[in-house]
């Protein structure tokens, strides 16, 4: 019996994972017949009214949760389908979702929501710095901070990220794993330039920062008046309207705390903080059903917040539990759980047909634009967040008429003279969007890296903050790991060589700043250009013999082999020159050009580059750039024989390279095992005798391995008769082996 049993209940866990609720609702009620005990009872109850939720008969579902939840309260992990159940119905009514949600599906949902939501290319209050907002709290960047991949976000976020999430921050852009986000200072250049075109909405930072210091001083009241100062000059800023209703709760003003948190919402609808502000002001009203709907909005919103999770269980179990004397008769009633949100508009915006019709019915707040106030001459921002706000001509802080004695009240309820309130609420200016105002508000100097004194290419943050170019960056790096200008210790950051460009600031550059980005641009190509030519200014490694095909190794240290090592590997060709020195003309007039096959970066700057050779070359005219030698080059090939000549070729190919392997395998095994560690086993002969260029790649490597000074070495790199070469390489056979028999 037991055995059928379990079966039943492992054909419903399937009938519910693949959405045949009826199905899954129907084994559950029949397993329910007869069994006495009461845990079990319950479990398989919520299980039942799981299936039934989410087969969409929520009205028969309820009566069952209340059913279990009379046998012992529920338990978080009894309502985590229900929470789940619900948030994903008010993703489906804001997303056009399709009613058959799976369950724990909330990543997805969440993902989807996101996707739909304004990013930070659009702003739904229409405040016109889109461009200049965090993706994390959605609002102006305040003190940014540019991570390793190169996005940008408040500082105070990252930190309130790593101590609510307890694990690695992830870029809200493109999900990279940051280890320490402590690490990582804010940015100089783009900290400088907001608070140069932002100027009002810079101060509202710097009030809020304040406010919050005298906040965790557990000064409220002073708290409280910097919010007020930095609300009058940003009212369109939905942080602080959200702080300030958390400032408002610790002073028990409640009701100020909920507008406050109403105003939130509306300024930034998806926004998952807002609803957990506006939720813990219902709360402390004792308004539970709402402040439940608050929470599952957020939970729909970011599925992940834990907060919310938490406090939904609690107020969920709360509203399940059994009537009792000390319990309103109406919190048993689930059709009035979260119907009662007067502010709620757009994105619920028709009834749940799966729930009862005053369940989530109410208008909701995810909206996209706050709501459009009356319009008269005096409208203006209100001092408590009841504010009237009128679309700012310019995207940027508002201007505000001033308001007469009468309307002036503070906190307390006092009258405020409107010369006090003119010395110290006077906003600034209002600050003109980029757009608008174009080349007036962006200087091209703002955006200047302090290395090559041009215009940012290709711009990268260092963790300490600073901003260069990339190429600027790299080539500073090569003499010295540390930041070239307040020289903290770059060692990691050189060894992991994350060099992604600072996103806002090339987007700035892109934008505004078009035909001056065209001119650095051309610039740019023009240098590569001729990097990239191998045959005029090729890049010459002056170091020992290289031939073709033959693997070279080479440990690269100095900084001016840094930087071509690095112009090669940009500029694609990944080729430079390898010849040996001279002390007349500085190197050989004839090397090997060599291929970089890896490299290997070390945190110090060194590397370990994997080379092969390709083609020989003779050297035209010797010159130098930034420090490395380079030449004009033409390449050399073997000149091909045919009839008779072709056929002695031949013959002493054969007889050389049989001269060569007798030579190898008289070598010592740890000799030969060291050799073919190095350039790899001896090449077999080429089938084809004149195809290649160079000739057989087994001369080449016989050479390389061969006891040889380099003077020695180069004559044969510079003949072009296979012929010659063969019988230079027997003579050296001849000699090595007479040497051997003394």
């Amino acid at each position: 019996m037991g055995t059928e049993r379990e079966s039943m209940l492992q054909l419903a866990a399937e009938a519910f994972q693949s959405k045949n609720f009826d199905l899954a609702a129907d084994i559950y009620e029949c397993q329910l017949a007869g069994l006495g005990n009461p845990g079990s009872r319950q479990e398989l109850m919520v299980k039942r009214a799981d299936a039934l939720a989410f087969g969409g008969k929520f009205t028969e579902a309820f009566d069952v949760y209340r059913q279990a939840s009379e046998i012992e309260r529920l338990r978080p992990a009894h309502l985590a389908n229900l929470i789940e159940y619900l948030s994903a119905s008010i993703r489906r009514q804001d997303g056009g979702e399709s009613q058959s949600s799976s369950p724990r599906g909330g990543e997805e949902a969440g993902a989807a929501l996101a996707a739909a939501a304004p990013g930070p290319g659009v702003d739904a209050t229409g405040c016109g710095y889109a461009d200049f907002s965090c993706r994390i709290c959605l609002s102006f960047l305040s003190e940014p901070v540019t991570l390793p991949c190169g996005h940008c976000f408040c500082k105070k976020c990252l930190e309130r990220e790593r101590k609510e999430k307890e694990r690695p921050v992830l870029c809200k852009e493109c999900s990279c794993r940051v280890a320490d986000v402590r690490s990582y200072r804010v940015n100089v250049v783009l900290g400088s330039l907001l608070a140069k075109w932002f100027p009002t909405l810079h101060q509202a930072g710097r009030l809020r920062r304040e406010g919050n210091g005298l906040y965790a001083e557990r000064r409220m009241e002073a708290a409280l008046e910097k919010y007020n100062q930095a609300i009058l000059i940003a009212p369109m800023d939905h942080i602080l309207f959200s702080n300030r209703s958390q400032i408002h709760s610790s002073l028990r003003h409640y009701e100020k705390a909920l507008r406050d948190a109403e105003m939130a919402c509306r300024l930034k609808p998806h926004w998952s903080k807002g609803h957990v502000r506006k939720a813990q002001a219902l709360v402390s009203l004792g308004r539970t059903e709402e402040a439940l709907r608050e929470y599952l909005v957020c939970l729909s919103i970011e599925p992940d917040c834990r907060l919310a999770k938490t406090e939904a269980h609690k107020l969920l179990s709360h509203l399940l539990a059994p009537v009792t004397d000390q319990v309103p008769e109406h919190i048993s009633d689930y059709s009035n759980i979260l119907s009662s949100r007067a502010h709620i508009k757009n994105s619920i915006s028709a009834p749940f047909q799966t729930l009862s019709p005053s369940l989530l019915s109410s208008e909701s707040n995810l909206v996209s634009t706050p709501p459009a106030p009356e319009r008269s001459e005096d409208s203006e921002v209100k001092d408590q967040g009841k504010c009237e706000i009128r679309r700012p001509d310019h995207c940027f802080p508002l201007k505000r008429k001033r308001r007469s004695t009468e309307e002036e009240v503070e906190e307390g309820g006092k009258e405020r003279s409107d010369d006090n309130k003119r010395s110290r609420y006077e906003p600034a200016a209002v600050t003109r969007s980029l757009s608008s105002a174009g080349g007036d508000v962006l200087d091209p100097a703002d955006l200047e890296c302090p290395l090559c004194m041009r215009l940012f290419y290709e711009p990268v943050t260092t963790p300490c903050g600073h901003t260069f170019c990339l190429r600027c960056l790299e080539r500073c790096l090569d003499h010295n790991p540390k930041c070239p200008l307040c020289k903290e210790e770059l060692s990691e950051y050189l060894v992991q060589r994350q060099y992604s460009k600072t996103v806002l600031m090339e987007n700035l550059i892109s934008k505004y700043l078009s035909s001056e980005l065209m001119e650095r641009q051309k610039i740019h190509q023009d240098e590569m250009a001729e990097l990239s030519n191998l045959n005029k200014n090729v890049p010459i490694f002056v170091c020992t013999m290289a031939f073709p095909t033959v693997p070279c190794p080479l440990h690269i240290f100095e900084p001016c082999y840094r930087l071509m090592i690095r112009r090669c590997m940009e500029t694609g060709t990944n080729c430079f020159g390898m010849c040996l020195g001279d002390n007349l003309k500085g190197f050989a007039d004839y090397g090997c050009l060599l291929e970089i096959r890896d490299v290997k970066f070390f945190s110090d700057g060194r590397s370990v580059v994997d080379t092969i050779g390709r083609r020989r070359f003779k050297v035209i005219q010797h010159r130098e750039r930034d420090g490395y030698n380079t030449a004009d080059i033409e390449y050399l090939e073997d000149v091909k024989v045919e009839g008779v000549a072709e056929r002695e070729l031949q013959s002493l190919h054969d007889a050389v390279y049989d001269q060569a392997l007798v030579w190898v395998n008289s070598l010592k095994a740890e000799q030969k095992e060291r050799i073919e560690g190095h350039f790899g086993p001896m090449p077999e002969k080429d089938s084809e005798l004149q195809a290649c260029p160079n000739g057989p790649s087994w001369c080449w490597w016989l050479l390389a391995v061969l006891p040889l000074e380099g003077r020695a070495q180069l004559p044969f790199l510079a003949l072009t008769s296979l012929k010659d070469r063969l019988s230079g390489i027997r003579k050296v056979l001849l000699f090595m082996a007479h040497s051997r028999h003394r």
